[in-house]
Protein backbone atom coordinates (compact mmCIF):
# COMPACT_ATOMS: atom_id res chain seq x y z
CA UNK A 1 0.00 0.00 0.00
CA UNK A 2 1.56 3.46 -1.21
CA UNK A 3 1.19 6.28 0.35
CA UNK A 4 2.72 10.20 -0.18
CA UNK A 5 4.70 11.98 2.55
CA UNK A 6 5.65 15.50 2.02
CA UNK A 7 9.60 15.83 1.23
CA UNK A 8 10.72 18.11 3.68
CA UNK A 9 9.90 19.39 6.96
CA UNK A 10 6.30 19.09 7.76
CA UNK A 11 5.72 22.48 10.46
CA UNK A 12 2.23 23.81 11.49
CA UNK A 13 1.49 27.29 12.10
CA UNK A 14 1.01 27.72 15.58
CA UNK A 15 0.26 30.95 17.99
CA UNK A 16 3.21 31.28 20.29
CA UNK A 17 1.36 29.72 23.35
CA UNK A 18 0.60 26.01 21.89
CA UNK A 19 2.00 23.04 22.08
CA UNK A 20 4.42 22.35 19.80
CA UNK A 21 3.77 20.59 16.89
CA UNK A 22 5.23 17.19 15.34
CA UNK A 23 8.37 17.65 12.65
CA UNK A 24 8.96 15.43 9.75
CA UNK A 25 11.77 15.09 7.44
CA UNK A 26 12.09 12.38 4.61
CA UNK A 27 15.10 11.41 2.14
CA UNK A 28 14.42 9.16 -0.72
CA UNK A 29 11.45 7.73 -2.26
CA UNK A 30 8.55 9.92 -1.09
CA UNK A 31 5.97 7.32 -1.82
CA UNK A 32 5.89 4.36 1.29
CA UNK A 33 6.68 0.40 0.13
CA UNK A 34 5.69 -2.45 2.11
CA UNK A 35 8.49 -4.87 2.49
CA UNK A 36 8.89 -8.42 4.07
CA UNK A 37 10.71 -7.76 7.29
CA UNK A 38 12.87 -10.16 9.64
CA UNK A 39 13.02 -8.84 13.20
CA UNK A 40 15.88 -8.24 15.39
CA UNK A 41 16.97 -5.38 18.13
CA UNK A 42 19.96 -3.11 18.57
CA UNK A 43 21.25 -2.19 21.86
CA UNK A 44 23.80 0.30 21.09
CA UNK A 45 25.60 2.33 23.74
CA UNK A 46 26.10 5.55 22.50
CA UNK A 47 28.87 7.81 21.66
CA UNK A 48 29.84 7.60 18.12
CA UNK A 49 27.41 5.52 16.03
CA UNK A 50 28.15 2.02 14.46
CA UNK A 51 27.66 2.10 10.92
CA UNK A 52 27.47 -1.97 11.03
CA UNK A 53 24.47 -1.72 13.36
CA UNK A 54 22.09 0.11 11.08
CA UNK A 55 23.45 -1.73 7.62
CA UNK A 56 22.25 -4.79 10.16
CA UNK A 57 18.58 -3.14 10.50
CA UNK A 58 18.21 -1.85 6.82
CA UNK A 59 19.19 -5.74 5.69
CA UNK A 60 15.99 -6.55 8.54
CA UNK A 61 13.86 -3.97 7.13
CA UNK A 62 13.81 -5.52 3.21
CA UNK A 63 14.95 -1.80 2.34
CA UNK A 64 12.10 -0.64 3.09
CA UNK A 65 11.37 2.92 5.04
CA UNK A 66 13.44 3.57 7.82
CA UNK A 67 12.02 5.46 10.50
CA UNK A 68 13.80 7.30 13.21
CA UNK A 69 11.72 8.56 16.59
CA UNK A 70 12.85 11.31 18.62
CA UNK A 71 11.59 13.87 21.19
CA UNK A 72 13.86 16.78 20.43
CA UNK A 73 16.83 17.34 18.28
CA UNK A 74 17.61 17.47 14.35
CA UNK A 75 17.25 15.17 10.79
CA UNK A 76 20.57 14.89 11.25
CA UNK A 77 20.37 10.93 11.10
CA UNK A 78 18.98 11.20 7.61
CA UNK A 79 21.63 11.29 5.01
CA UNK A 80 24.09 9.03 7.70
CA UNK A 81 21.71 6.01 7.15
CA UNK A 82 20.93 7.01 3.08
CA UNK A 83 24.70 6.62 2.87
CA UNK A 84 25.11 3.55 4.91
CA UNK A 85 21.44 1.70 3.38
CA UNK A 86 21.73 3.17 -0.18
CA UNK A 87 18.71 0.68 -1.24
CA UNK A 88 16.23 1.78 1.43
CA UNK A 89 12.98 3.26 0.17
CA UNK A 90 13.09 6.02 2.51
CA UNK A 91 14.81 7.40 5.80
CA UNK A 92 12.48 9.47 7.88
CA UNK A 93 12.60 11.18 11.32
CA UNK A 94 9.64 12.30 13.26
CA UNK A 95 10.28 14.19 16.19
CA UNK A 96 7.78 13.84 18.75
CA UNK A 97 7.90 16.06 21.43
CA UNK A 98 5.02 16.00 23.59
CA UNK A 99 1.92 13.88 24.95
CA UNK A 100 -0.93 15.55 22.51
CA UNK A 101 1.67 14.53 19.35
CA UNK A 102 1.73 10.99 20.34
CA UNK A 103 -1.74 10.81 19.48
CA UNK A 104 -1.33 12.55 16.18
CA UNK A 105 -2.92 10.66 13.18
CA UNK A 106 0.05 11.38 11.18
CA UNK A 107 2.42 10.70 13.87
CA UNK A 108 0.80 7.00 14.52
CA UNK A 109 0.65 6.33 10.73
CA UNK A 110 4.08 6.92 10.35
CA UNK A 111 4.90 4.60 12.43
CA UNK A 112 2.58 1.97 11.27
CA UNK A 113 4.18 2.48 8.01
CA UNK A 114 8.19 1.97 9.03
CA UNK A 115 10.29 -1.32 8.41
CA UNK A 116 12.56 -0.41 10.63
CA UNK A 117 12.58 1.75 13.80
CA UNK A 118 15.47 3.64 15.61
CA UNK A 119 15.25 5.98 18.47
CA UNK A 120 17.78 7.91 19.03
CA UNK A 121 19.52 9.35 22.01
CA UNK A 122 18.72 12.19 23.79
CA UNK A 123 16.57 12.55 27.30
CA UNK A 124 15.15 9.01 28.06
CA UNK A 125 12.61 10.89 30.50
CA UNK A 126 11.12 12.76 27.97
CA UNK A 127 10.49 9.47 26.39
CA UNK A 128 8.85 8.09 29.23
CA UNK A 129 6.71 11.52 30.02
CA UNK A 130 5.72 12.30 26.40
CA UNK A 131 5.05 8.57 24.81
CA UNK A 132 4.31 6.01 27.42
CA UNK A 133 0.78 5.07 27.76
CA UNK A 134 0.21 7.30 24.38
CA UNK A 135 -0.61 5.69 20.67
CA UNK A 136 2.82 5.51 20.29
CA UNK A 137 3.86 3.03 22.78
CA UNK A 138 1.04 1.36 21.31
CA UNK A 139 2.13 1.30 17.64
CA UNK A 140 5.84 0.78 18.83
CA UNK A 141 4.80 -2.28 20.21
CA UNK A 142 2.66 -3.36 16.99
CA UNK A 143 5.65 -3.01 15.40
CA UNK A 144 7.89 -5.63 17.25
CA UNK A 145 5.05 -8.04 17.27
CA UNK A 146 4.93 -7.88 13.17
CA UNK A 147 8.92 -8.19 12.86
CA UNK A 148 9.99 -5.08 12.09
CA UNK A 149 13.39 -4.92 13.32
CA UNK A 150 13.97 -1.59 16.11
CA UNK A 151 17.04 0.22 18.07
CA UNK A 152 17.85 2.62 19.50
CA UNK A 153 21.19 4.65 21.27
CA UNK A 154 21.74 6.03 24.55
CA UNK A 155 18.35 7.22 25.60
CA UNK A 156 16.97 5.06 23.17
CA UNK A 157 18.41 2.04 24.52
CA UNK A 158 17.59 2.54 28.21
CA UNK A 159 13.72 2.74 26.81
CA UNK A 160 14.39 -1.10 25.48
CA UNK A 161 14.68 -3.19 27.98
CA UNK A 162 11.77 -4.35 30.02
CA UNK A 163 13.18 -2.22 33.39
CA UNK A 164 13.70 0.90 33.04
CA UNK A 165 15.98 3.64 34.74
CA UNK A 166 14.23 6.65 33.41
CA UNK A 167 15.91 9.32 34.65
CA UNK A 168 13.05 11.64 36.10
CA UNK A 169 15.04 13.58 38.11
CA UNK A 170 16.48 16.63 38.22
CA UNK A 171 19.89 15.27 37.16
CA UNK A 172 21.07 11.37 36.40
CA UNK A 173 22.63 9.84 39.46
CA UNK A 174 26.60 9.01 39.19
CA UNK A 175 27.63 5.29 40.60
CA UNK A 176 28.87 7.09 43.84
CA UNK A 177 25.79 8.94 44.73
CA UNK A 178 24.04 5.16 44.05
CA UNK A 179 26.51 3.25 46.27
CA UNK A 180 26.16 5.94 49.05
CA UNK A 181 22.86 5.18 48.82
CA UNK A 182 20.75 3.35 46.48
CA UNK A 183 17.24 5.07 47.56
CA UNK A 184 18.86 8.49 46.47
CA UNK A 185 16.33 11.00 44.72
CA UNK A 186 18.21 10.66 41.42
CA UNK A 187 17.52 6.84 40.88
CA UNK A 188 13.94 6.44 39.41
CA UNK A 189 12.74 3.44 38.03
CA UNK A 190 9.98 2.61 35.42
CA UNK A 191 8.92 -0.52 32.89
CA UNK A 192 7.48 -2.10 30.57
CA UNK A 193 7.59 0.86 27.93
CA UNK A 194 7.97 -1.96 24.93
CA UNK A 195 7.57 -5.66 25.03
CA UNK A 196 10.98 -7.22 23.31
CA UNK A 197 10.93 -11.08 24.46
CA UNK A 198 14.52 -11.52 24.46
CA UNK A 199 14.67 -8.33 27.08
CA UNK A 200 12.85 -9.01 29.75
CA UNK A 201 13.73 -9.35 32.88
CA UNK A 202 16.37 -7.22 32.33
CA UNK A 203 17.82 -3.20 32.85
CA UNK A 204 19.77 -1.85 30.06
CA UNK A 205 22.82 1.00 30.67
CA UNK A 206 24.48 2.58 27.81
CA UNK A 207 28.25 4.66 28.29
CA UNK A 208 28.77 2.40 30.40
CA UNK A 209 32.72 2.22 30.99
CA UNK A 210 32.92 5.78 29.63
CA UNK A 211 30.91 7.20 32.29
CA UNK A 212 31.96 5.02 35.22
CA UNK A 213 28.09 3.23 35.96
CA UNK A 214 29.16 -0.17 36.86
CA UNK A 215 28.15 1.05 40.71
CA UNK A 216 25.09 2.43 39.58
CA UNK A 217 23.87 -0.55 37.99
CA UNK A 218 24.19 -2.42 41.08
CA UNK A 219 22.19 -0.29 42.42
CA UNK A 220 19.61 -0.60 39.95
CA UNK A 221 19.47 -4.61 40.45
CA UNK A 222 18.82 -4.25 44.43
CA UNK A 223 15.47 -1.86 44.01
CA UNK A 224 14.74 -4.19 41.12
CA UNK A 225 14.93 -6.91 43.40
CA UNK A 226 13.26 -4.78 46.08
CA UNK A 227 10.35 -3.51 44.10
CA UNK A 228 9.41 -7.36 43.37
CA UNK A 229 9.72 -7.24 39.35
CA UNK A 230 12.44 -9.77 39.46
CA UNK A 231 14.37 -12.32 42.07
CA UNK A 232 17.24 -12.49 39.84
CA UNK A 233 17.22 -9.03 38.08
CA UNK A 234 19.56 -9.11 34.94
CA UNK A 235 21.23 -5.87 33.62
CA UNK A 236 22.78 -5.39 29.83
CA UNK A 237 25.45 -2.90 30.11
CA UNK A 238 27.03 -1.62 26.85
CA UNK A 239 29.96 0.90 26.06
CA UNK A 240 30.28 3.52 23.89
CA UNK A 241 31.13 3.00 20.18
CA UNK A 242 29.18 -0.08 20.65
CA UNK A 243 26.22 -1.73 19.43
CA UNK A 244 24.54 -5.36 20.54
CA UNK A 245 22.70 -7.20 17.68
CA UNK A 246 20.13 -9.51 19.02
CA UNK A 247 18.40 -11.91 16.44
CA UNK A 248 14.91 -13.13 16.93
CA UNK A 249 16.26 -16.61 18.59
CA UNK A 250 17.93 -14.40 21.19
CA UNK A 251 21.81 -14.66 20.39
CA UNK A 252 23.60 -11.57 20.86
CA UNK A 253 26.42 -10.56 18.60
CA UNK A 254 28.73 -7.44 19.11
CA UNK A 255 29.98 -4.74 16.98
CA UNK A 256 31.79 -1.62 17.35
CA UNK A 257 35.29 -0.68 19.26
CA UNK A 258 34.51 -1.48 23.23
CA UNK A 259 32.54 -4.11 25.45
CA UNK A 260 29.12 -5.52 26.48
CA UNK A 261 28.38 -6.44 29.87
CA UNK A 262 25.68 -9.29 31.19
CA UNK A 263 24.99 -9.39 34.57
CA UNK A 264 22.93 -11.05 37.24
CA UNK A 265 22.06 -10.75 40.73
CA UNK A 266 22.02 -14.02 42.68
CA UNK A 267 19.29 -13.01 44.80
CA UNK A 268 18.36 -10.61 47.79
CA UNK A 269 21.28 -7.70 48.35
CA UNK A 270 23.11 -7.67 51.66
CA UNK A 271 22.03 -4.16 52.30
CA UNK A 272 19.84 -2.44 50.35
CA UNK A 273 18.33 0.89 52.45
CA UNK A 274 17.72 4.43 51.82
CA UNK A 275 20.70 6.78 53.21
CA UNK A 276 22.90 3.50 53.85
CA UNK A 277 25.66 2.82 51.34
CA UNK A 278 24.95 -0.13 49.31
CA UNK A 279 26.25 -4.11 49.86
CA UNK A 280 25.35 -6.95 47.53
CA UNK A 281 27.76 -9.24 46.66
CA UNK A 282 28.70 -11.75 44.23
CA UNK A 283 26.97 -10.37 40.89
CA UNK A 284 28.06 -12.50 38.05
CA UNK A 285 29.31 -10.31 34.96
CA UNK A 286 30.15 -11.90 31.62
CA UNK A 287 32.33 -9.30 29.23
CA UNK A 288 32.37 -9.43 25.98
CA UNK A 289 34.14 -7.51 22.45
CA UNK A 290 33.68 -8.00 18.79
CA UNK A 291 35.01 -11.57 19.44
CA UNK A 292 32.48 -12.46 22.43
CA UNK A 293 28.84 -13.47 21.81
CA UNK A 294 26.32 -14.16 24.34
CA UNK A 295 22.66 -15.82 24.15
CA UNK A 296 20.18 -14.15 26.35
CA UNK A 297 17.59 -17.14 26.41
CA UNK A 298 20.00 -18.64 28.16
CA UNK A 299 22.07 -16.49 29.98
CA UNK A 300 25.21 -17.99 28.88
CA UNK A 301 28.37 -16.41 26.22
CA UNK A 302 30.93 -17.67 24.42
CA UNK A 303 34.68 -16.41 23.67
CA UNK A 304 34.27 -13.50 26.64
CA UNK A 305 35.69 -13.10 30.35
CA UNK A 306 33.28 -14.37 33.42
CA UNK A 307 33.90 -12.66 37.13
CA UNK A 308 31.97 -10.85 39.18
CA UNK A 309 31.60 -7.64 41.17
CA UNK A 310 31.07 -7.08 44.95
CA UNK A 311 29.43 -3.96 46.19
CA UNK A 312 30.71 -3.92 50.24
CA UNK A 313 29.76 -0.70 52.14
CA UNK A 314 29.49 1.00 49.08
CA UNK A 315 32.76 -0.01 47.54
CA UNK A 316 33.53 -1.94 44.50
CA UNK A 317 35.51 -5.02 44.28
CA UNK A 318 36.04 -7.72 41.44
CA UNK A 319 37.31 -11.41 41.04
CA UNK A 320 39.21 -9.90 38.43
CA UNK A 321 43.01 -9.55 38.83
CA UNK A 322 43.76 -6.22 40.86
CA UNK A 323 40.22 -5.85 41.67
CA UNK A 324 39.12 -4.52 38.22
CA UNK A 325 35.62 -4.10 37.66
CA UNK A 326 35.64 -3.64 34.11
Amino acid sequence: MHRLFAAVLILCAIPAFAAKQYSYFRVGNQDDVTTSTTPGTVLMGGGTDVDAAFQWMCARSGNGDFLVIRATGTDAYNPYIQQLCPNENSVATLIIPNRDMASDPFVISTIQNAEALWIAGGDQSNYINFWKGTPVETELNALIARGVPIGGTSAGMNVLTQFVYSALASQGVTSSQALADPFTRYITLDRDFVTLANLQGIIGDPHFVTRDRMGRDLAFLCRIYLNGWSNTPRDIAIDERTALLIDSTANATLVGSSTAYFMQAPGAPQVCQAKTPLTYQNISVYRINSSGSFNLAHWTGKGGIFYSVSANAGVLSSTQAGGLIY
